[in-house]
């Protein structure tokens, strides 16, 4: 599989599509189901609370991933992503409310690179403040 965007059809300040991803008490523990993750922070109000915390936050992994769809999606191939990282800036707080949280994504391409690389610079917010900092992808298109 490639990415199904031509390098040459992006332009430095292309916006990829924006996209919010819900997350609910009940997602973060099929993700903990998943990623073998079950810091009581995750889950558990009391013990959250207890340690300081607001509420039950999503885990750090599981914001990182749901940002990166963006990315994905418009390339058209997880695998067209070589390099990911962001830095943890605050915590997705997901209350208990039959709603839970959201985190809202958008992206950019910020540079072209050698070899049909862009790095892509990514934004994403939970509640009005931004939950990733100095989050890019590289990724390598058709």
């Amino acid at each position: 599989m490639t990415a199904t965007i031509s390098y040459d059809d992006v332009e430095v300040g292309t916006e990829l599509p924006a996209q919010t991803f819900p997350v609910t008490r009940d997602t973060l523990v099929r993700y903990a189901g998943a990623s073998g993750d079950f810091n009581p922070i995750h889950w558990n109000e009391t013990f959250a609370k207890e340690v300081g915390l607001p509420d039950v936050i999503a885990h750090g992994m599981f914001t990182m991933a749901e940002a990166i769809r963006v990315v994905t999606d418009w390339a058209g191939d997880p695998g067209a992503v070589v390099e990911y990282g962001v830095r943890f800036t605050k915590p997705v707080v997901v209350p208990n409310d039959g709603e839970g949280a959201s985190i809202e994504v958008s992206a950019k391409v910020a540079a072209k690179l050698d070899d049909h690389t862009v790095r892509v610079d990514l934004t994403a917010m939970s509640a009005g403040q931004k939950v990733l900092g100095m989050s890019r992808a590289l990724v390598r298109l058709a």
